[in-house]
């Protein structure tokens, strides 16, 4: 059966140009051209993966990327965005995309995502469905639970978006341990890291500033040229 991929975007050139081109590598394609027609599409049949624009006339793809998590779905969420600025992309994140692409973007990148979390998340039902019982991860007063996707810090709970909830875990795998980028990028997106594209970045502010919310030491530091480690310093 092949997987179902819904583009929203106000722009029907590019709903054009990603439908044709989605399709010819074999995935089957709905699009929608507002936020409004992209919600009733998702309630109609919720689709693998969701390309979703994050400029779009009152219902911009922010708000419906909230909506779609607040209904509980969990799927993969790709959002293009023409905003540069790493406070767009936060918001983005925290909404609850998984990756996001800037706009104008190479289509050979966008369909090495696409692949990438359609990958991660045929994975991560494989994985849960082998799993017996609760696996809990902890350090430093960090623990969460994979099974219940429950994250607390010093009792007070923590809410990631899900490739958050993936960097936490690699890391909460290996403390103390030096990640390289490209290890961190192949491991949570699937996809080797090209250098140039500062979502790593992205995320790992985001996660820092979820984990200090409540006055916690940083844990996750970087290591200059090299990648990011979780450690207690001090």
């Amino acid at each position: 059966m092949r997987e179902e991929i819904l583009v929203i975007d106000d722009d029907e050139k590019i709903l054009s140009m990603l439908k044709r081109s989605l399709s010819f590598e074999g995935y089957q394609v709905r699009t929608a051209i507002n936020g409004k027609s992209g919600l009733n599409e998702m309630i109609e049949k919720d689709p693998d993966l969701v390309i979703l624009d994050r400029m779009m006339p009152e219902l911009d793809g922010i708000e419906v990327c909230r909506r779609i998590r607040a209904g509980g779905s969990l799927v993969p969420i790709i959002m293009l965005t023409a905003r540069d600025e790493i406070a767009d992309r936060v918001t983005g994140l925290d909404a609850g995309a998984d990756d996001y692409l800037m706009k104008p973007f190479a289509l050979e990148e966008l369909l090495a995502r696409v692949r990438a979390l359609l990958r991660r998340g045929q994975e991560s039902i494989e994985r849960i469905g082998k799993q017996d019982k609760a696996v809990v991860l902890q350090y430093e007063g960090v623990k969460m639970d994979i099974r219940s996707r429950e994250i607390v810090r010093d009792g007070n709970s923590i809410e990631l978006t899900t490739k958050e909830f993936e960097l936490l875990k690699l890391f909460l795998q290996n403390p103390r341990h030096v990640l390289a980028r490209d290890t961190i990028m192949e491991r949570v997106w699937g996809f080797d890291y090209s250098g140039e594209s500062n979502v790593l970045e992205v995320y790992v502010g985001s996660l820092r500033q979820k984990m200090e919310e409540y006055g916690g030491v940083r844990l996750i530091h970087t290591v200059r040229g090299v990648g990011y480690v979780m450690r207690k310093e001090g």
